[in-house]
């Protein structure tokens, strides 16, 4: 057994029953819904359904990031028991928790200095950061060490392809993305957001694409382009979705038709309520192995 804890955010939107069987621990994101305070729990504590039925209905969410008090607490347990730390966090390109983190593994440095702690910036989000995750921990447990890993992660983590499409504008208009002009006109033409993941790890819009059925081929055709080996991928696949599982499940039917050699079936996971209080529902997020991402 490994002498060293593989560690992320509840931002990797994986399921609880996921990252116990790959003994990957987690931290909690917090969220408040119509200012009431709650953890970002992999949906324990309010179901994912919920959370965004109550969106569509109107309902208020902010979010708030782990702080360094937390991540000292939460480290520190770990630290204790003698085991050192690989810490994988949500991407800075979209939350300043890997500062946060830093910061903490300094403190936690000082009290345990016979103690490994790495902290990686994943410069990915939801389920794509998840897939990193759960290649860590093949890795791990393949019998690579902290240092090994730690390396690994360090250069392969923006061959980690994230693809993003949107379905609805309501929430892309509210959090002030588009004008309400533009959501407005887009909304009526049928207008589907389609979004990547650059290389600092910032969510970028590169097409709009008109009708569902178009973005959804798109999204896959980018998979074509850019996955590892191309239509002869053979590594694990990847969804998020945010109240759009039709949808959701129509991307994972083309992928599996269309890369005969993947690993597996491909994973659907939901959106979890940190990155889905600011996408809304009528998110789908495609995860793979691919080109490396450069701009």
């Amino acid at each position: 057994m490994a002498n060293y804890v593989l560690s992320c955010c509840s931002t990797a939107d994986l399921t609880k029953e996921h990252f116990e069987n790959r003994d990957i621990h987690y931290i909690c994101f917090h969220y408040k819904l119509d200012g009431v305070d709650y953890p970002d729990d992999l949906g324990q504590t309010i179901q994912f359904e919920d959370f965004y039925k109550k969106m569509d209905e109107g309902a208020e969410t902010s979010t708030s990031q782990v702080n360094v008090s937390e991540y000292v607490e939460y480290f520190s347990q770990f630290l204790e028991e003698g085991k050192d730390i690989l810490h994988v966090s949500l991407s800075s390109g979209i939350s300043g928790t890997y500062n946060s983190a830093v910061n903490a593994a300094l403190i936690a440095r000082e009290r345990y200095p016979e103690r490994k702690i790495y902290i990686v910036d994943s410069l990915g989000a939801s389920s794509g950061y998840g897939l990193l995750m759960d290649k860590l921990a093949d890795l791990r447990d393949s019998g690579m060490g902290i240092d090994e890993v730690h390396d690994w992660a360090e250069e392969h983590k923006l061959e980690l392809n994230h693809w993003f499409f949107s379905t609805d504008l309501k929430f892309y208009i509210k959090g002030g993305r588009i004008s309400k002009t533009a959501g407005t006109i887009g909304t009526i033409l049928g207008i589907c957001p389609l979004l990547n993941m650059d290389n600092e790890g910032r969510l970028i819009p590169r097409a709009k694409i008109r009708t569902k059925r178009k973005v959804i081929e798109e999204i896959v055709k980018r998979m074509e382009e850019n996955a590892e080996g191309g239509l002869d991928y053979s590594g694990k696949c990847y969804i998020s979705q945010s109240a759009c599982m039709d949808a959701a499940e129509e991307v994972a039917k083309l992928v599996e038709e269309r890369f005969p050699k993947l690993c597996g079936k491909v994973e659907i996971n939901y959106v979890g309520t940190t990155i889905g209080s600011h996408t809304g529902p009528g998110t789908v997020a495609l995860f793979f192995w691919g080109k490396k991402r450069e701009a």
